[in-house]
């Protein structure tokens, strides 16, 4: 039998993929985090699925609903919110199942970062602008973060910035923020993105605090900064220039 690590998506529940939707449909076993994952992906489960809310268990209660879903012939849809290749905890739990030797498979989703763009009507990657996007988070009241990635190294690039499980600590982002990309660098916090109650705050370095303390954001929200964010006078991407040669 298998465990399915399935993407499930940055909140809106029509963004599941259609693999991840079959998957979802043929695993007798659902495990998810009832705080992050839409409700409305359950109603794909079988009649009769076992419906497990991970979102107050423990590592090991999860790996033990695995394991005993396994030994009894069941495969387990695990769905992850997001995309499980980045902030998913998926790597703790595929190396406590490699160790009791249950067979799993992982399904991307769409990443929060990805619907916050879409949100924004925005390219993270302008030609001229910015090619590289850093994706990261800080380390408040979580697993500390490895050495050289703190946001101030990081930030020396002034590559756009994708910065996750933040938004709580916007006034020290900021402060950590400015010296490498300025006060007046372009910012934008996407709250729920995707979802009915998405909210979106567009600023600068100087005056996005202040906008997330009157919204009251708190939680569920990605903080990106750069200069792709209001970028207009960019050279168009070579790939369809007429000077691009195309014949081989």
């Amino acid at each position: 039998m298998t465990v399915h690590f399935i993407g499930a998506g940055p909140g809106a529940a029509d963004l599941i993929t259609v693999r991840g939707q079959a998957l979802i449909a043929a695993s007798p076993v659902c495990l998810y985090a009832g705080s992050l994952v839409p409700t409305e992906l359950l109603a794909w489960c079988p009649p009769g699925a076992r419906l497990v809310d991970t979102a107050d268990l423990t590592l090991d209660q999860i790996v033990a609903e695995m394991v005993s879903a396994d030994t009894s012939g069941s495969d387990v849809a695990r769905l992850c919110s997001g995309d499980p290749s980045i902030f998913s905890a998926v790597a703790e739990q595929a190396r406590r199942l490699d160790a009791a030797g249950v067979a799993y498979d992982i399904t991307p989703g769409v990443a929060a970062f990805s619907a916050a763009a879409a949100s924004l009507g925005r390219e993270f990657t302008v030609p001229g602008v910015g090619q590289t996007v850093i994706l990261t988070r800080t380390s408040a009241r979580a697993t500390p973060m490895p050495a050289g990635e703190d946001l101030a190294t990081l930030g020396q690039s002034q590559a756009t910035m994708v910065v996750h499980l933040a938004v709580q600590r916007i006034d020290q982002l900021v402060a950590e923020l400015t010296p490498n990309y300025g006060t007046d660098c372009p910012v934008a916090v996407v709250a729920m993105a995707s979802r009915p109650d998405e909210v979106i705050l567009r600023g600068t370095l100087a005056d996005i605090a202040a906008q997330v303390h009157e919204a009251g954001i708190k939680r569920t929200a990605v903080v990106i900064v750069g200069q792709t964010l209001t970028a207009a006078s960019f050279p168009d991407s070579h790939l369809y220039s007429a000077a691009r040669v195309r014949t081989f």
